[in-house]
């Protein structure tokens, strides 16, 4: 299959529009759900920690069960009836809504459902925003461009994840008195950071809606109910057995090795204290020397992705991965840790992108946005074997080097299982 869609004119505004909604959302990942917010709920609002760890687990596991079962039908609509920019403009806005709603969550534990309600639900609808956004890199590249496109963007996630982690840690978090005279008094620096995000997000998300063309409706294609897509969604599952069957092996393949790489993120921060005894600044640190460097590495691996392949730039970047993360896993020391962990991080970035545009060439023309919803199903439905094979080798072994181990036996059998995926047409190398 082949990709039809042409860059709009004006392609250069087109792009850079695209790429902002990352540059903007990537806040809500890093501060919202992964360095800032969720330790204020945990720790801060609920009772205990552990009892706040348990909640975070339940609300995080009902939210991804709401994606799976959701996403594919969401993006099948946006691709009927070319609404791709409003669906994603419509979720992001509640994604936003729902962070700015965070201001009012005090650190008592009477505010901790609703706080994990709105985090639940913004998370949702996060991902239904992203299920659009990905379908939208067909309508600002073209097929020669879309692997740098597509790292392009990736890379303004992480750079943008670092400008807004060192803006909220600097200006809110550390200062016993933070900008505009803001204390940690009721909890209130933290949930001023939430509000930022929301600015931030919003701000950074409006280009895109204003200078990217919609998608047109898809030909001969009946929107009908919400529900009635899943028995459309059945069938096509079927039709893609039958004929495509490159297109589930590469979604089976890509869920397996994507929760390695997000295994990677979520347990980075743990192991560099744990085992290679960062302390907590330290830690922030290298996180934001980890995001330049995906970064980096994301736009670099874009442009190589338009030469070799998508196929290639994945297996060449898994294999990087195995092989540096069994150095980390033999070798001592802090010195190991920031060499490897940011060697690690320079294949993070173009794994990623180059699963995106992979997706993208082989999809068919006009199912983008249920192909990528398929994307976060899949990836959703296996999103437990990176934590299962972190803390099963630890328990088995006794150890958190164990533990990276089993990270590093995942991104192997996601390796494996892409090696017999066929590559796009015109990257059969």
């Amino acid at each position: 299959m082949t990709v039809t869609a042409k860059a709009a004119p004006g392609a250069r505004k087109a792009v850079l529009s695209w790429a902002l909604w990352d540059w903007g959302a990537s806040a809500f990942s890093a501060v919202i759900l992964t360095f800032v917010f969720t330790v204020y709920l945990t720790k801060g609002v609920a009772a205990d920690t552990e009892s706040g760890s348990q909640a975070l687990g339940v609300a995080t596991t009902i939210a991804g069960v709401v994606v799976a079962v959701l996403a594919p039908v969401t993006g099948q609509r946006g691709d009927a009836g070319g609404r791709r920019k409003l669906w994603l403009g419509l979720h992001s806005a509640i994604a936003i809504a729902c962070t700015a709603g965070l201001f009012f969550i005090r650190d008592e534990p009477s505010y901790l459902l609703a706080g994990l309600v709105l985090l639940g639900v913004g998370s949702v609808f996060f991902e239904f925003a992203e299920v659009s956004y990905n379908a939208m890199l067909v309508q600002v590249a073209t097929p020669k461009t879309m692997g740098r496109v597509s790292g392009f963007g990736w890379g303004m996630g992480y750079f943008g994840s670092v400008i807004a982690l060192a803006i909220v840690l600097f200006a809110f978090v550390q200062p016993d008195v933070g900008l505009f005279g803001v204390t940690s008094a009721g909890g209130l620096n933290i949930r001023v950071v939430a509000l930022f995000v929301a600015v931030w997000f919003a701000v950074f998300a409006l280009p895109v809606l204003l200078f990217v063309p919609e998608n047109p409706p898809a030909a001969q294609r009946d929107r009908g109910s919400f529900f009635s897509g899943y028995a459309v969604l059945g069938k096509r599952l079927a039709t893609l057995w039958r004929t495509d069957r490159r297109t589930l092996g590469f979604l089976a393949a890509s869920a397996v090795y994507r929760d390695g790489l997000a295994a990677i993120f979520t347990f980075g921060g743990v192991v560099a204290a744990g085992t290679f005894g960062f302390s907590q600044t330290e830690v922030v640190l290298f996180a934001i020397a980890a995001n330049v460097t995906a970064g980096i590495g994301a736009v670099s691996g874009g442009r190589l992705d338009d030469r070799v392949g998508p196929k290639a730039v994945i297996v060449t970047s898994l294999a990087a991965l195995v092989v540096i993360g069994l150095a980390l896993i033999a070798l001592p020391g802090k010195a190991t840790f920031w060499v490897c962990g940011l060697c690690l991080s320079v294949f993070l970035g173009p794994a990623q992108a180059a699963s995106r545009t992979f997706l993208a060439r082989i999809v068919e023309p006009e199912r983008e946005g249920e192909a990528f919803g398929l994307y976060a199903t899949t990836g959703r439905a296996v999103s437990f074997l990176g934590p299962l094979a972190f803390s099963g080798f630890i328990a088995l072994f006794g150890s958190q080097r164990a533990g990276m181990a089993g990270i590093v036996l995942i991104l192997a059998a996601g390796l494996v299982a892409i090696l017999p995926v066929r590559a796009p047409a015109g990257h059969d190398g």
